[in-house]
């Protein structure tokens, strides 16, 4: 079952942006399959969910995914019976970094720098052609994610933005709008939630399934 064609079906709301909430997950198996690195940044609750997505992407969801033979045969071969043990535990993942979660990097450039451009600053280092950030919004207003934006631009990055009906400026600047049918901030984080858990799992559900 696609997820994201439940998550539509359940809440008719979202049938209105299903085209971007198919590509949002297109583009993100295409990252994964190709080893690109999927980002994402926000703002307090928004940076949890950043976090979340990180969470979800780097480690099993709903399948489990084991690893492939060849890579445990690698484990037994060095390592033996321990490398049994820890080829057991270890799991295949998606490439994915919560930018929000550099804590040191974060407080030491807004400092020294701009809070303002700490995220573009980060992805400006860290990413390269190919990589998807996701950034979240509920206003589209937040000039943090809005100057990531800026910088993936220029650095071949696929911009996506979580926002909701507030008709914000990051909107502008990036590659998919996927605008929730909401105004209260709350409401709006509601939707993201639902939205990335269904995109998670789908693309989980594409790459790992057997």
């Amino acid at each position: 079952m696609n997820y994201v064609k439940r998550l539509i079906m359940a809440n008719k709301e979202l049938a209105g942006i299903s085209s971007q909430l198919e590509l949002f997950a297109c583009k993100l198996e295409d990252a994964a399959k190709n080893g690109r690195i999927i980002f994402s940044c926000g703002n307090g609750g928004s940076a949890s969910d950043s976090d979340h997505i990180s969470g979800e992407l780097l480690k099993s969801f709903i399948i489990k995914r084991r690893l492939k033979k060849n890579i445990v045969d690698d484990f037994v071969k060095y390592y033996g019976e321990d490398g049994i043990k820890i080829s057991d535990k270890l799991e295949e993942g998606i490439k994915s970094i919560s930018i929000g979660s550099f804590q040191a990097f974060l407080s030491a450039y807004s400092n020294d720098v701009d809070w303002e451009m700490a995220y573009a600053q980060f992805l400006y280092v860290m990413g390269s052609k190919g990589d998807v950030i996701i950034g979240i919004s509920c206003s589209g207003n937040a000039k943090n994610v809005l100057n990531a934006f800026k910088v993936a631009k220029v650095k071949g990055i696929y911009s996506i933005l979580l926002t909701g009906e507030n008709e914000g400026i990051c909107v502008n600047y990036c590659d998919l709008c996927i605008k929730v049918p909401e105004r209260d901030t709350y409401r709006i984080q509601e939707y993201h939630s639902m939205i990335y858990h269904a995109v998670c799992a789908e693309v989980e559900r594409r790459i790992f399934s057997e």
